[in-house]
């Protein structure tokens, strides 16, 4: 009697990190939704009133000082340590690796670039909104602040927003937003939310942001993954002349060059030729299709006669009637001598 062993789930990983890749029949691609709209539109007005909120000195100033003052790091020493290191994850340069390392895998897997070329359209979109509001609104963190109760903006600061938050909002969104199935979505999106959460409140107790800072850097990194499904047309193009690119180079690498297959010999072409002057319609004939060159004929050394003076034969014989008078080249004339 034969059994089989039951695979165990390292089996079946392992069994199919050994298939060959290949690309999924269908990808669960985020579209831009009524819904995703709304969303959109409520968190770019939660960023426009936390960034209103800070240039008009509001409450939610006197609330970053008075968190300031009260010093989570001395509060709670015996973590120190371990935020520390857990701040890392909001960190671009690390992150990023990590993120790019997995999404180039499957990349690999899937036969696409969609996720490495998201994921580095939303890199640049983090980049460029947030780098041009921190340059643009110069506010000084909590350890450079100069008055008690001021705002600290258009002092030479880059704090505002937190870019820890946002990347890690970025960073770890894109690997929800890429997922294959809506359940694992789901999941990513709640494992990145912790993340991110985590991240921008460990930058609070380490005194390195004041609190809006964290608010504007949530809010700064959840509207380019909101904003992502408008870039899905481009990336899909991208992607299209990047693989059409990689094609012709193989090409010319290999040295296969596609050319039409000849006709045959002898099959009849049909060419147009000019028109008649009485205005008939142009007629039609068949052509033989050109051969290609032959090689020159050997000629075997010796006296050669002229084509003229040779009688042309076929295999059958002479193409000349027979006649009785007639002698064939060459022969003395047996013409009769008349008698004296």
């Amino acid at each position: 009697m034969r059994t089989e062993r039951n695979l165990t789930r390292l089996d079946r990983v392992f069994a199919r990190l050994d298939r060959e890749p290949e690309r999924p029949a269908h990808l669960d691609v985020p579209r831009m939704s009524r819904h995703r709209v709304v969303l959109f539109s409520a968190t770019l007005a939660f960023y426009l009133a936390i960034v209103v909120a800070v240039l008009v000195t509001s409450w939610l100033v006197r609330f970053d000082w008075q968190v300031m003052f009260f010093r989570p790091y001395q509060q709670w020493p015996e973590i120190h340590a371990f935020l520390d290191y857990w701040v890392v994850l909001g960190q671009r340069g690390p992150t990023a690796v990590m993120v790019a390392a997995w999404l180039g895998w499957r990349s690999w897997r899937q036969h696409t670039l969609r996720p490495l070329l998201m994921f580095g359209a939303a890199l640049l979109l983090l980049n460029i909104t947030v780098g041009a509001a921190k340059i643009g609104m110069g506010r000084l963190g909590p350890h450079y602040a100069t008055a008690i109760g001021s705002n600290e903006m258009w002092l030479g600061g880059d704090i505002f927003p937190s870019g820890h938050t946002a990347n890690a909002v970025v960073t770890w969104g894109i690997l929800a937003y890429l997922a294959s199935t809506p359940r694992t979505r789901r999941y990513l999106s709640a494992l990145s939310a912790v993340v991110s959460l985590s991240v921008g409140l460990t930058t609070v107790y380490l005194g390195t942001h004041w609190l809006s800072d964290v608010f504007l850097g949530w809010a700064a990194g959840l509207l380019i993954l909101l904003a992502l499904p408008w870039c899905e047309s481009l990336i899909a193009r991208v992607e299209a002349v990047i693989f059409s690119v990689r094609e012709a180079w193989r090409a010319r690498r290999t040295g296969i060059i596609t050319v039409p297959e000849p006709s045959p010999v002898g099959a009849a072409a049909m060419v147009p030729q000019r028109s008649a002057p009485d205005g008939d319609a142009p007629s039609r004939e068949p052509v033989a299709a050109a051969r290609g060159a032959r090689p020159s004929a050997y000629l075997a050394p010796g006296p050669h006669t002229a084509r003229s003076e040779r009688t042309p034969v076929t295999p059958a014989g002479s193409r000349r009637p027979p006649h009785p008078d007639r002698v064939s080249r060459g022969t003395p004339s047996a013409r009769p001598v008349a008698g004296g």
